[in-house]
């Protein structure tokens, strides 16, 4: 792969990662719960799903998964029905005071196999890494050992975007500060969930639109 080849990878793939998708989303919730620290930890999560999802394209099963009819709708709707309830989670979740504060807070454990699950059972992505991973996948060369360095760069930039997220979401709620503009936050962020779901529900299969 040449040093353009590479720098367009990057491009694409940290537009990927940083696009507020549900598994970022999610980030946000967590930092302004857990703060950023926490958040980032639960966020690495997605980082197992995605290499799974990455190393299943690169055997081929990955465009055979993303258009597989009967496995996408299978799939979207565990996905959307997660997504739903951790919005509605989130909504009617009681205030824990300032991100980082003392009191309850869920274990790291759980927070990572969150975002595992989002990550696992989001259709979109196995369809995005099926298309978008062989475009830059040099013909005559080792197709595995490509994969692996474009799987690796691509899992190093969804790292900072979970960093991002995940700070980004607890420097909001403090500078929200009062219980009730974290309300409204986590409000904001748990509607967003469930309307990612509600979406993903009605998304259709990559060949029928």
């Amino acid at each position: 792969m040449t040093l353009n080849d590479w720098l367009l990878f990057l491009a694409g793939g940290f537009a990927l990662s940083i696009y507020p998708g549900p598994n970022n989303l999610l980030a946000v919730t967590n930092g302004a719960r857990e703060g950023g620290t926490r958040a980032l930890l639960a966020g690495l999560g997605r980082i197992p799903a995605f290499a799974l999802l990455i190393a299943l394209t690169a055997v081929g099963l990955g465009v055979l998964l993303a258009n597989s009819e009967t496995f996408f709708i299978v799939l979207k709707w565990l996905g959307a029905g997660y997504l739903v309830y951790l919005g509605l989670r989130a909504m009617t979740a009681p205030d824990q005071g300032p991100p980082g504060a003392e009191g309850l807070r869920a274990p790291i454990a759980r927070l990572f196999g969150r975002e595992f699950l989002v990550a696992a059972t989001n259709p979109k992505a196995i369809a995005i890494f099926a298309a978008f991973f062989p475009q830059f996948v040099a013909p005559g060369e080792p197709v595995a050992l490509q994969f692996l360095a474009l799987g690796l760069a691509f899992l190093l930039l969804e790292t900072v975007a979970i960093a991002i997220y995940a700070y980004g979401g607890g420097a909001m709620a403090r500078l929200l500060g009062s219980a009730r503009g974290r309300r409204r936050m986590r409000l904001g962020t748990g509607f967003a969930l469930a309307a990612s779901g509600a979406l993903l529900a009605m998304s259709e299969p990559p060949g029928r639109r």
